[in-house]
């Protein structure tokens, strides 16, 4: 078969072919009679052979050399592809998430375009302190993207730069919630703590609505910010889970303070105070959850706290018994000197 039908049949060009052939990786091998070079059947294999190596990536002269060298090992030089391809990939996602940002700035002239480039260097920096300058003195004019800030908040393990973060956020306004969200339901914990943190500084309906659910996290920490946030706005959904922190042990000095706050609702103190009393009186509470249950109770409204007080001061635990009488005795002189 001469050139020309091969290029016809196979899809390539007669230029491509003539460039096989001065490579040395596919030669037609056969003659005419009238002396034409010609393409045996096992020339056109080869062709295809090439192809479908370069299909993978391979260069002609790896191609060249899978071709030849019978101890070669596709393995090691698939495995190199692979690793080649990731990082390429890799790289054309940063740019295309950076021209989003850009665009999602809408800038005015290069200088704006410019000025958003420069904030995500400073935000990528490998230093925490320049991360932070960044945050704290952004470009002039220039507004942040809201989904810019949330992504840097959640992959940022710097306390002060997270903090940092999250006030730019908040000040930023936007969407930030829902950009926040996915982060919330991320499978890394340490992502979901961070979103989540964010989002207990973030006013309205939606940031409770993502609080509410991470009630339900496994994570204590996540459930632990949660409960604190939504209980601080007056959600009663997080009263299981502040009577839990108290039990547990878990930040139960705030979550307590927590509780005395929305007791303050007579609605919601009823509720409350038997959750209390109901984990005091459980059978497999140990002595220092009682202890923790009982200076819990002191942040509860003098006139529903103090009976029981009163009545845990003959607890059959000394030291229980000894903190109650002493708890109550401050709550009634802080009712009568009130």
């Amino acid at each position: 078969m001469l050139i020309g039908e091969v290029a016809r049949r196979s899809g390539v060009s007669s230029r491509m072919l003539r460039h096989y052939d001065s490579l040395g990786l596919v030669r037609p091998t056969g003659r005419t009679f009238g002396g034409y070079r010609e393409y045996s059947e096992e020339d056109i294999r080869r062709i295809f052979h090439v192809e479908s190596l370069r299909s993978l990536g391979l260069s002609l002269r790896q191609i060249g050399r899978a071709l030849e060298d019978p101890a070669f090992e596709p393995s090691d030089l698939v495995g190199d592809l692979i690793r080649r391809t990731e990082e390429r990939l890799k790289r054309e996602q940063e740019l295309l998430d950076r021209l989003r940002t850009v665009d999602a700035s809408s800038p005015t002239g290069w200088e704006g375009v410019l000025r958003i480039v420069e904030l995500l260097h400073g935000l990528n920096s490998p230093h925490s302190a320049r991360r932070q300058q960044t945050v704290l003195a952004p470009a002039e004019d220039v507004p942040v993207p809201t989904e810019l800030l949330a992504g840097a908040v959640l992959a940022e393990a710097d306390p002060n730069v997270a903090g940092a973060l999250r006030w730019a956020l908040a000040r930023a306004g936007g969407d930030g919630v829902a950009s926040l969200a996915t982060g919330a339901r991320s499978e890394d914990v340490d992502v979901r703590r961070r979103a989540v943190h964010a989002i207990a500084g973030m006013p309205g309906d939606e940031a409770a609505a993502v609080l509410t659910e991470a009630l339900d996290d496994p994570d204590t920490t996540v459930r632990g910010r949660a409960a604190l946030a939504l209980g601080s706005r007056g959600r009663t959904a997080a009263v299981p889970s502040l009577v839990r922190m108290v039990v547990e042990g878990t930040t139960d000095v705030e979550a307590a303070e927590v509780l005395g706050t929305l007791a303050r609702d007579a609605d919601r103190a009823d509720r409350i105070m038997s959750a209390l009393t109901g984990e005091l009186a459980s059978p497999t509470a140990d002595p220092a959850t009682r202890i923790r249950l009982t200076q819990a109770l002191a942040e509860m409204p003098p006139v529903l706290a103090q009976g029981v007080l009163r009545h845990l001061a003959d607890d059959h635990d000394p030291t229980v018994a000894r903190l109650a009488s002493a708890l109550a005795g401050v709550l009634e002189r802080r009712e009568s000197d009130g």
